[in-house]
């Protein structure tokens, strides 16, 4: 999505928390690079909004840690270290397995249809070749497990964390036969979740992380390569 798409009209009650969502959608989809200055004259041109929503939103993505803001130097999209992604990986993991307990013994039959749904066309993404696609369904697929749990601090929480790990532009997509691994990890939280299994849904959700973890510290060995995104 090109950046003058982040341009769209919003009542003005609503512009302050339009500006602030639009933006931080920009950083987590990787419209702004890591280390990339935010200049407020900027935005506001791109946004169609005043400097004092641009200034506020910038204020509430520096509290979430996507956005860095330095006195009289302005503000930069936050750049993870290595070290940095390790560690939001290990605390996701912890959240997403307890999360996964939740929702195994929460879901619905409509939780269940939708999980199903998104499942079913990563399959088909993947088994077309399509692997950017089957990539860009997996938070799709996480989200899911989180609104099922129905811990909403919990899912806050994550989806925090989740929105940093996006921006780390590592290349694990080389790695070989990672798609069909996650497939197949995905598959069993998926049935863990069916059965109403909580044991068995956090098991399936730590090994899945323990891999995704284990893709990090063999893409950060490989940086020297061009860039893609982690996926799950």
């Amino acid at each position: 999505m090109a950046r003058s798409e982040l341009r769209r009209p919003a009542p003005a009650p609503e512009l302050g928390l339009d500006v602030y969502r639009r933006l931080r959608e920009g950083i987590i989809a990787g419209r702004f690079q890591p280390n990339e200055r935010l200049v407020e004259a900027n935005l506001s041109r791109m946004l169609g909004a005043g400097r004092t929503a641009v200034r506020a939103a910038l204020v509430r993505l520096d509290q979430e840690g996507l956005v860095t803001r330095e006195h009289n130097r302005g503000a930069r999209v936050r750049l993870v270290s290595d070290q940095e992604a390790l560690q939001i990986e290990e605390v996701r993991a912890a959240l997403e397995r307890l999360l996964a307990r939740q929702a195994a013994a929460k879901a619905t039959a409509s939780d269940i249809r939708e999980l199903r749904h998104v499942l079913v066309d990563m399959r088909k993404r993947l088994s077309s070749g399509d692997a950017i696609g089957y990539s860009e369904l997996n938070p799709k697929f996480h989200q899911l497990i989180w609104a099922t749990a129905r811990n909403p601090t919990a899912g806050r929480l994550v989806g925090t964390l989740k929105s940093q790990s996006l921006r780390f532009q590592y290349q694990t997509m080389l790695r070989p036969g990672r798609p069909q691994r996650s497939l197949r990890e995905h598959e069993l939280i998926f049935s863990a979740i069916v059965a109403h299994d909580p044991e068995a849904a956090d098991a399936a959700m730590r090994d899945h992380l323990e891999e995704v973890i284990e893709t990090l510290r063999w893409a950060i060995g490989h940086k020297s390569r061009p860039p893609q995104w982690l996926p799950d």
